[in-house]
Formats: structure tokens, sequence, C-alpha cells
């Protein structure tokens, strides 16, 4: 994913970024989905019951950035399919190369 895509999902944050995603939960299996307005679409296998569509999406974006799991954390949207999660310790054009 190139910088110039990115830059409208994502804001800077006290040591790490912000992402907007907008996640598709119940999907046959879990990937980027592309670009959805201004938020990166996520679609998630697990279902939306419990929590598990959210612990997919973290556990998800920590694999795909190489992040440890308990440092990526959803900070919006708990119970809706528009999320923030913040990413710790990750500059935007490493976001875009591991996107």
């Amino acid at each position: 994913m190139k910088i110039e895509e990115l830059s409208p999902l994502i804001r800077s944050g006290s040591g790490g970024l912000f992402l907007s995603c907008h996640v598709q939960p119940g999907a046959s299996r879990t990937n980027i989905a592309g670009v959805y307005g201004t938020a990166l679409k996520i679609a998630l296998a697990a279902p939306p019951v419990d929590g598990k569509a959210n612990k997919e999406l973290c556990i998800f974006l920590a694999k795909k950035l190489k992040l440890p799991k308990s440092s990526v954390q959803l900070t919006a949207g708990l119970t809706s399919r528009n999320k923030t999660v913040f990413l710790p310790g990750i500059t935007p054009e490493q976001l875009a190369e591991k996107l």
C-alpha cells in the first residue's frame, strides 16, 4: 500500500499511530479488503460476538505489522464496524511498507 493511500486513514499519536478501520466480521477469511472511505477495510473471519471480532482485529494487525499482540489497542468502536486502533512504535512509512 502506498503512503499517499494511507494518509487519510492515519493520525499521529504519542509514540505511534491511530489507524481508522472498517471491519466486516463473519467473512470467509481474515484479510485486508482495501480502503472504505477514510478507513482501512478489513474482513474478519471471527463473528461479532463476545468481542471475538475485536480480538481477531488486534491479533491480525499485530501479526501483519510484526508488533507484540498486547501492544495493539482498540481505542474506539468496541461495538461498531468503524474502529480506531492504536499502533505503538510505528511510522507511516513502516505501516505503508507492511500493509
